[in-house]
């Protein structure tokens, strides 16, 4: 698997980066037909996006160092493979807990994978192009978080079955793809504790607020587009696409921005734009304006997520893979404390939902985001 050509191997990198959050968002447009499949309702069958989310947040925490101990490419490919087999138990399976049995081991196989190829592309990429690489990187996770729910929606139309048929036969592919060469035999001077360092922590806890006061906010904008404009759910869900959209066609300026102006003041930057923004939507009255800046955020929450992945993957240590697996578990157990600290929130008073986030998004990376890369002594 490891002679293929390099450049498959490294295209099979950036796949692998649609392939992730593809695979856990694939379900949201197909919950009526998984209720029907298995006699719930459609929101018990919304669990499917749960279990799937809690072990790949969880699992981040250790896996990128787990799979650097063991071998990069072993790693990827061992969990690619299981990614085929839980795939293929989603497709066939006749009662719910089977079906979600198989959701949980698609997050967790997707745990292993998605550190791992963000250190690969570390390993490969010259620092000088670093940024580019993981805007590219980010490109295709943002079009397959957003096509997820397109292309689910299209094979429910025949059989939900047929997407998880779909998802299982790209991971086998990219299982034959492999790895390229850089970060892929066992290192064995990676431990938890080189990952779990102050510096790639407080990296994390912005990845967590930028996420859950920004990315993960869709929810927040549908209520007021429901309460305030009574848009219909496809109407609502047209709307929130532009963040994705905007996100897809400028993360490889951003990228570029990262390595001409440096890691850290381009998170900053996005924290900022991404807070006046999001106060914004809670503030205008239009739903053009409210449109228009959501979609205006989708390049804020790029500067933040591919500026912090710069930031722990721009030394040279042993463990690229663990630290900013530790950085992205952060982002998604932000995404999951989201909704319960600012739905309350929103229906005593609607303004301060939007503010509150806004106000984190101002304050907390100034003072918490280390001043120099978590991995090097140095910052551009």
């Amino acid at each position: 698997m490891s002679r293929l050509p390099g450049r498959l191997a490294v295209a099979g990198l950036y796949a692998g980066g649609f392939l992730g959050p593809f695979g856990g968002g694939v379900v949201a447009s197909m919950l009526p037909e998984l209720g029907e499949a298995f006699q719930l309702s459609a929101g018990a069958a919304s669990a499917s996006l749960t279990v799937y989310m809690i072990p790949f947040a969880g699992f981040m925490l250790f896996s990128g160092t787990w799979g650097q101990r063991w071998g990069a490419r072993r790693t990827v490919i061992t969990a690619y493979l299981v990614y085929v087999a839980a795939s293929l138990g989603c497709a066939l399976a006749q009662d719910e807990y089977l079906f979600l049995a198989g959701r949980a081991v698609q997050g967790a196989a997707n745990a292993f994978v998605t550190p791992l190829l963000l250190g690969a592309l570390a390993a490969i990429t010259p620092p000088t192009r670093l940024g580019r690489t993981l805007g590219w990187f980010a490109s295709m996770q943002a079009a397959g978080q957003t096509s997820a729910p397109l292309i689910g929606g299209l094979a429910a139309e025949v059989s939900w079955r047929y997407a998880f048929l779909g998802v299982a036969v790209v991971a086998a592919g990219l299982a034959v793809l492999g790895l390229p060469g850089g970060e892929s035999g066992p290192r064995r001077s990676a431990s938890l504790r080189t990952a779990w360092r102050p510096a790639v922590l407080r990296a994390g806890l912005v990845a967590g607020i930028g996420w859950g006061c920004l990315g993960g906010l869709s929810y927040l904008v549908a209520l007021r587009l429901d309460d305030d404009f009574q848009l219909s759910a496809g109407t609502r869900g047209l709307v929130l696409t532009g963040f994705g959209l905007t996100g897809i066609l400028t993360a490889r300026a951003v990228g570029r921005a990262i390595d001409r102006f440096g890691a850290r003041r381009c998170v900053l930057t996005g924290t900022v734009l991404g807070g006046v923004l999001l106060a914004g939507v809670g503030l205008v009255p239009s739903l053009l304006a409210v449109g228009l800046l959501w979609a205006a955020a989708g390049p804020a929450m790029q500067l933040i997520m591919v500026g912090l992945n710069a930031l722990v993957l721009a030394g040279n240590g042993d463990n690229r893979g663990g630290a900013v697996s530790v950085v992205q578990s952060l982002r998604f157990g932000g995404g999951a404390l989201s909704p319960v600290a600012f739905v309350p929130v929103y229906h005593l008073d609607p303004l301060a939902a939007f503010l509150l986030p806004a106000a984190l998004l101002l304050t907390t990376a100034p003072v918490v985001l280390p001043r120099i890369p978590p991995g090097q002594g140095t910052e551009k």
